[in-house]
């Protein structure tokens, strides 16, 4: 340093009172303020009503995209409670929705976390220039307003209702997010993602932003991974050589379960959708234990048929995988990501787990199945000694 000394002391210590941090610096708690940040704020009050529905507490959940630019999320469970909150002096409607919960939650895996940041309803309400609450419970109807993440009136009694459930609808602050607008397609890609990899959920997503184009989706897949890889191969127009294989497996060394579903096709691009707790990941020790598994079972059939021989080396990793869709998915008490961005599972004792639960199920599969196998293997081993080069 030269020159003037540069002063610093306790006045140069900005504080930011209520919902202040949030409402300045919003990217810090959702990410951005563009369509992303938007999605973001849906999956936050979502989140609530998905776990119910995972608890058995509730049956279904609507989210509707209304005209005004806001968005409604209703579900059918029991209500949120109105006594006080332990810790709080504030019904639980109240505290719910204007008590800060950041961090993402240690969760297990009967917990689904839609948010990244796990920041909780109360931050939308914070970046919401209006939120409505209403609760049907106990044959009551009760409903709440909130401006910026303050409650301007009391939680009022709004007369006799029947049946029981929670509506959430709110209406993001223009002054942070501008023009911004949500995208019907990628928050439907995100809740039809949930549906398929939590056989229970049953989600409607509605768009009536526009009357004369208004369009609804319902997301329900009792079939789960094996739906999801029906979905990722779309409608080609040549048949499959094998039915999708599926299977679950609980094993206690890694304190989860696992869903795995496959299925060869003729394209030369497969695709491997990795899954932990339901949150999309990159890659991690389950995709890892995935491929090991794959390329452990084909290569260990290829050789009991003698299909390969004993000096032959082993098949090529990306030649197996080449038109393989999957859904890899597990499910996990004690979750350990590699880095902030949580895309990466770091538990080392799931590769094991994965891998052997993945190299048994498909070993049997071979095994059971001889024509289908043979015309996987067949292909796989044509495209490993060169058939690409037509």
């Amino acid at each position: 340093m030269s020159g003037e000394a540069i002063g610093y002391d306790a006045a140069g210590i900005q504080v930011l009172e209520g919902w202040e941090a949030v409402r300045k610096r919003p990217g810090m708690y959702i990410g951005s303020t563009d369509e992303r940040g938007l999605h973001h704020l849906v999956f936050e009050v979502a989140d609530r009503a998905v776990n119910e529905i995972l608890a058995a507490r509730s049956g279904s959940i609507d989210i509707t995209l209304t005209p005004d630019g806001g968005v409604c999320v209703a579900d059918d469970g029991p209500g949120v409670p109105l006594d006080r909150a332990e810790g709080s002096g504030s019904p639980g409607l109240e505290a719910l929705l204007t008590g800060m919960h950041v961090g993402a939650r240690p969760g297990n895996r009967r917990d689904v976390a839609l948010g990244f940041c796990g920041v909780g309803p109360a931050v939308v309400n914070a970046l919401s220039r209006r939120m409505t609450a209403e609760v049907r419970r106990e044959g009551v109807r009760w409903v709440q307003e909130y401006a910026r993440g303050v409650a301007v009136t009391p939680l009022t009694e709004a007369g006799a209702t029947t049946g029981s459930g929670t509506a959430i609808a709110f209406r993001p602050d223009t002054d942070i997010f501008g023009t911004a607008a949500y995208s019907f397609d990628r928050l439907a890609e995100r809740f039809r993602e949930l549906a398929f990899l939590n056989r229970s959920l049953d989600i409607s997503l509605t768009d009536r932003r526009d009357p004369a184009a208004s369009r609804s989706e319902r997301f329900r897949f009792p079939g789960g991974a094996r739906d999801f890889v029906v979905f990722l191969d779309g409608h080609p127009t040549e048949p499959a050589p094998t039915d999708v294989i599926a299977f679950e497996h609980e094993d206690p060394r890694m304190a989860g379960v696992l869903e795995v579903a496959l299925r060869w096709y003729g394209s030369r691009e497969g695709q491997v959708r990795s899954f932990v707790n339901s949150r999309p990941t990159i890659d991690g020790t389950h995709a890892g234990g995935f491929r090991h598994g794959v390329v452990a079972a084909v290569d260990a059939y290829a050789r009991k048929r003698r299909l390969l021989k004993a000096t032959d080396p082993g098949l090529d990793t990306d030649r197996i995988c080449a038109g393989l869709t999957a859904v890899v998915s597990v499910k996990l008490d004690r979750v350990e990501f590699e880095g902030a961005t949580l895309g990466m599972l770091g538990n080392p004792e799931v590769h094991g787990c994965v891998e052997q639960a993945v190299r048994e199920h498909l070993g049997r599969w071979l095994e059971e199945h001889p024509e289908r196998a043979a015309a996987v293997l067949d292909r796989i081993i044509r495209t490993d000694h060169g058939a690409d080069d037509d």
